[in-house]
């Protein structure tokens, strides 16, 4: 390998996703030793086994501290741009009550382990840092690493914490700053406003989990992609971004009496939630993509009575947790407020609801979606013979559908699956078919085509 030209070999080792490997590669020859000091990019993360091996009596006094090994690579590196520093996602499940660690060899937004590697060492080239800490050590240490990043790191671009309880207290501004992911956060703040006036430039803003904000106002005048998952509870949420075009709103668990979305260039909106109750949204002229979620779509699809402009259109029905009364919405209702959709996708929930209204009642109304070329529907099947009479029925009323993606749920049986299928083949050779799988928490996945 020595005979390698040392930009190809320095390319090599700035493929690494592991910093460790990096580690290893100076204990193997002069010059992977000496080119290892060159790479911009450090990435390491304290993996399960090694938590385990660091808390065994037989191996705990072999493992070397990760830390020490952080800082060995950090306060070594020359010209680093970008540091990801963190535990893998086995130990981010991990609970403090089942495993009462109070120690603080994990705890990496340590405000004193930060101070050690990152003012006067790497922060002045600095791009990218993401920490994300191990929550079992992090949650009852209120660290003030956010505060110190904004104090040195004045060129950063990208920022991600994750898993820890964060001040703002005499947070710095950050100008140059467009990227910021702030997931499983506890915050004593009861709003957003220090972020908003300390983060004036952000263009992606990822805000999952985080708790204790009693009235969010997100106020980002140039912010372009927002992702917010919200799982406390809010009395009331509001978005003030002139520039945004897609955001993600999840809100688990969550009936908020205020949601108030202040963004008229919005053309990309996938909203969940449990119930819109009197939830209102203002006009999107140029909405193009939607994604609906919630356990009574019908309620929610009112929200949105200016749906002309919507093109691909996607709903899903989330389970309830307790059993109520509701009314179930239909093709006829989607139609009647996306008349212009091209692309429908209907969730698991939303099938199985479709369908049970086709078998109460068949498919009336006029015929609305003139413009609906493809469906993509999540199927259980429960009787097959219910579920062929309702594609019939969809194709015979929707004209201009040409393409048919449907995936069966993995506990289907084979048999059905294939039935399934011919029978559609077979029936509407005039439509494309492309059929999958799918399982909860799962990836779909795609197993054929048939034209």
């Amino acid at each position: 390998m020595d005979d390698l030209p040392p930009p190809l070999l320095l390319d090599i080792l700035s493929r690494l996703n592991d910093s460790t490997d990096l580690a290893r590669c100076r204990l193997v020859s002069k010059t992977l030793n000496a080119l290892s000091y060159e790479v911009r990019s450090i990435n390491l993360f304290c993996s399960f086994g090694r938590y385990m091996k660091s808390r065994s009596p037989e191996t705990k006094t072999l493992i070397t501290p990760f830390k020490t090994i952080f800082n060995n690579l950090i306060l070594s590196s020359r010209s680093v741009d970008s540091i990801s520093v963190g535990v893998r996602k086995p130990l981010r499940g991990l609970s403090y009550d089942a495993v009462e660690d109070e120690s603080d060899d994990l705890y990496l937004t340590d405000v004193n382990f930060v101070k050690e590697w990152l003012p006067g060492v790497v922060c002045e080239g600095l791009k990218s840092l993401s920490i994300s800490d191990f929550w079992v050590q992090s949650c009852w240490r209120r660290s003030e690493v956010l505060v110190l990043i904004s104090s040195c790191c004045h060129s950063l671009l990208n920022l991600e914490v994750k898993n820890s309880w964060l001040s703002v207290d005499g947070l710095s501004p950050m100008p140059a700053l467009t990227s910021l992911t702030l997931e499983f956060i506890r915050l004593d703040d009861e709003d957003l406003n220090k972020v908003n006036e300390c983060f004036p430039s952000l263009k992606v803003l990822n805000l999952i989990g985080v708790g204790g904000l009693k009235d969010p106002r997100i106020h980002q005048l140039q912010l372009k992609t927002c992702q917010w998952m919200v799982s406390n509870a809010p009395l009331s949420l509001t978005i003030h971004a002139p520039n945004l075009v897609k955001l993600k709103l999840k809100l688990k668990c969550v009936k908020p009496q205020s949601l108030v979305l202040e963004t008229p260039l919005l053309s990309d909106f996938h909203l969940s939630l449990e119930n819109a109750g009197e939830c209102g949204v203002k006009e999107f002229l140029n909405l193009k993509t939607l994604h609906l979620e919630s356990t009574g779509l019908w309620s929610l699809i009112g929200t949105f009575p200016f749906g002309r402009t919507v093109k691909n259109l996607t709903v899903d029905s989330l389970k309830q947790s307790e059993p109520v009364e509701i009314k179930r919405f239909n093709l006829e209702t989607l139609s009647n407020f996306f008349p212009n959709v091209s692309s429908l996708k209907l969730g698991p929930g939303a099938w199985s609801e479709l369908e049970t209204c086709f078998r109460l009642g068949g498919l009336e109304g006029k015929i609305g979606m003139k413009k609906l070329k493809e469906i993509t529907g999540h199927l259980m099947v429960y009787d097959i013979d219910i579920t062929i009479s309702f594609i019939s029925s969809v194709l015979d009323k929707y004209t201009s559908l040409s393409n048919m993606a449907l995936l069966i749920h993995c506990e289907v049986d084979s048999s059905i699956t294939s039935n399934l299928i011919s029978r559609c083949s077979a029936n509407w050779p005039r439509v494309k078919w492309r059929w999958g799988r799918w399982k909860e928490g799962m990836k779909d996945t795609w197993v054929c085509d048939s034209i």
